[in-house]
């Protein structure tokens, strides 16, 4: 028999349907009789027949029409709201964060599986587990370990020692023993207490990533975690029954202690929770409707759940993935401002940066190369100033290699420091099965993810600073032989003035995020935390800063696009109008203006899909494939990318 799940108010109903075909309206009077039944005064509703309410499905916020059958539009144990008229929206009822959510919009469950061992996960597979690409399980090495971990730790229990986190009380309260038959209540109310975080959940796909990457920590089996725990903590993650995790409280030491310890909350069947069938709901009620027991703690369990990295290091990782995507689109968006500019490729020759060789400054030179040079790719733009009289660009165009490159740089050196992260041991105490003790430490200390994720804001950052540049000289006819901001009949259009002042709002704000947040320090719980990295705030500022750099990157993307459509009929070359093709595929030109924040959105998306990279890589991989292959034998100009100055086609700007 279905049965369907009820908001109203303050609390949730179970509403059985013996008969599918009765209406929304029949399931709405329903549970408003059982509403009314515990209450004394019937919550201020006389009549079931002439109460008047809105239904809506949690999930996606649907409006339901009251003479639609149940079976036409719900599905058994779907989770509903019902609105009586005059009520505010239920405080009880939690939106998700602003923004597309893939998992909110458009949930499929996934058949493929990801093996977890502790050792393995890399950034790129945390945002796909985020995205909802993969179920988890865990290798067969990875479940004896958690076993021999749970064994030592039940021995400790049994034998009476005294353990911090075990059988003490944390923290000040380290010196303070607790008694065997309080000890369940010890882990629960250090998950109760700590889960004291403030501020908006975080999305399904974040709150997907921070779950799998705890239980990837504990399948090291350093953690004490038992293997009956893990499991349902598997089985909450492969049914995307995701707690309430709100993104603010956390100094980064004693690790990521309140928003792990709202993640564990949920998981024990109190506080809020969300999935794709019942949108937010209490906790208890979420993890029913899909069939799993609220998990039960044993001793040390309620630490292990709590203490260690993953929230700084599961936005870190986010944070680095796109960062490496706008880094290298960025460099396709960069040439083709470039060519709109009718600038040259002069300084992209090889033996330029082969003076200065930085891994960085060479790829993105040899990027730009592979897009502009006329020898591969002819183009008549840049035939049409072959003989022009500028000597050399502006840095915003010449220095790209310069600027780009060391970007690209700290980009890596933050992915290696994440992904090491990603699979370390960071809670504490550590549980040695092969040593048969635990030793407290202080791996759960956020310096390395918070000083990396500081690091990364700053370089990516530069990104949308130099392009904000391209964009005002893109827009500037001083500067560009365009149109003013890139329009026709200027004053009665006003063509890219304005996004071009959206651009320079966020760099301007990026400058302020960029301030690192892992050179602060409070001091915490009495003076035994007396120094915390402040982490949450940099993996969050860091996200916060990448995301400007998209918009930003968005915005030069449609500049430059509009650009050519004043170099008509000539074309660029063949890469860059494969870039172009794309863009035009989402955006019009701007013949007049209109509303343009779609437009902006639609090349941000673009981006994120990496699209544009997408395009244009088969083009950046034949040419290092045709010029530098790798049999050539190495001579005194293998480095050089150019041919000789004597068989040049075109020599702009010479």
């Amino acid at each position: 028999m279905p049965r369907f799940t009820v908001h109203i108010r303050d609390e949730w109903l179970a509403v059985p349907c013996k008969d599918a075909t009765n209406t929304i309206q029949w399931l709405g009077q329903e549970a408003l009789k059982r509403y009314i039944k515990n209450k004394p005064d019937n919550g201020g509703i006389k009549d079931v027949k002439d109460a008047q309410f809105v239904v809506r499905r949690c999930q996606g916020l649907g409006l339901l029409d009251t003479d639609d059958t149940i079976e036409d539009v719900l599905e058994d144990n779907d989770f509903v709201e019902l609105a009586v008229q005059g009520d505010t929206m239920s405080t009880d009822f939690i939106p998700c964060q602003p923004g597309v959510s893939h998992l909110t919009a458009a949930y499929k469950e996934s058949a493929e599986f990801l093996s977890l061992d502790g050792n393995s996960l890399t950034s790129t597979d945390l945002v796909n587990l985020g995205r909802g690409l993969y179920k988890i399980k865990l290798t067969r090495e990875a479940e004896k370990k958690v076993v021999q971990s749970r064994e030592l730790l039940d021995t400790i229990v049994k034998e009476n020692k005294v353990v911090y986190g075990i059988t003490t009380g944390f923290g000040k309260f380290a010196r303070t023993v607790i008694p065997v038959s309080k000890l369940k209540e010890l882990q629960e109310n250090l998950v109760r207490s700590h889960s004291a975080g403030v501020g908006n959940p975080l999305s399904p796909e974040r709150t997907r990533m921070l779950l799998a990457l705890r239980i990837n920590v504990l399948a090291k089996g350093y953690s004490g975690i038992s293997p009956e725990t893990l499991d349902q903590m598997i089985k909450a993650f492969n049914a995307s029954c995701l707690s309430f995790v709100p993104e603010k409280g956390t100094v980064g030491a004693s690790g990521d202690l309140a928003p792990l310890s709202h993640l564990a909350l949920g998981l024990m069947g109190e506080g809020k929770m969300w999935s794709p069938k019942s949108g937010w709901a209490d906790a208890k009620y979420v993890l029913e409707a899909h069939g799993l027991k609220p998990i039960s703690l044993k001793p040390k369990e309620g630490l292990a759940l709590i203490n260690g990295t993953q929230m700084i290091t599961s936005l870190g990782a986010e944070a680095v993935e796109r960062a490496e995507a706008i880094a290298r689109q960025a460099d396709i968006i960069a040439a083709l401002t470039l060519e709109v500019l009718k600038g040259t490729t002069k300084a992209f020759d090889s033996d330029i940066h082969k003076l200065r060789p930085h891994p960085g400054q060479i790829e993105v030179a040899l990027r730009f190369r592979s897009l502009l040079d006329s020898d591969h790719h002819p183009s008549e733009i840049a035939e049409s100033h072959r003989f022009c009289d500028r000597v050399q660009d502006a840095y915003t165009m010449r220095c790209c290699p310069q600027v780009h490159g060391i970007t690209n740089d700290t980009i890596n050196f933050v992915k290696n420091i994440i992904n090491t992260e990603i699979n370390s041991a960071t809670d504490n105490p550590m549980v040695f099965s092969e040593r048969g003790e635990t030793i407290s430490g202080g791996n759960f200390h956020g310096e390395y993810p918070a000083k990396a994720l500081d690091f990364l804001a700053i370089a990516v950052h530069e990104l949308a600073s130099i392009s904000e540049r391209r964009i005002e000289r893109l827009c500037n006819p001083s500067l560009s032989e365009l149109p003013a901001f890139l329009v026709n009949e200027g004053g009665l259009n006003s063509g890219f003035m304005i996004a071009h002042c959206t651009a320079a709002s966020l760099v301007s704000e990026n400058k302020v995020l960029c301030h690192p947040s892992s050179v602060d320090s409070l001091s915490t719980s009495a003076a035994t935390e007396d120094h915390v990295s402040m982490g949450g705030w940099a993996a969050r500022k860091a996200l916060r800063v990448v995301e400007h750099v998209e918009q930003v990157l968005a915005i030069e993307l449609l500049a430059a696009c509009q650009g050519i459509e004043f170099l008509r009929p000539l074309r660029t070359t063949t890469p860059l109008e494969k870039v172009y093709e794309l863009v035009r595929s989402v955006v019009k030109p701007w013949m007049k203006d209109r509303f343009m924040s779609p437009d902006i959105e639609a090349a941000h998306r673009l981006l994120l899909d990496q699209k544009v990279w997408n395009v244009a890589k088969p083009y950046i991989d034949k040419y290092k494939t045709e010029v530098i292959p790798e049999s050539r034998p190495v001579s005194p100009t293998a480095f050089s990318l150019e041919p000789p100055v004597s068989q040049r086609k075109r020599c702009r700007h010479e």
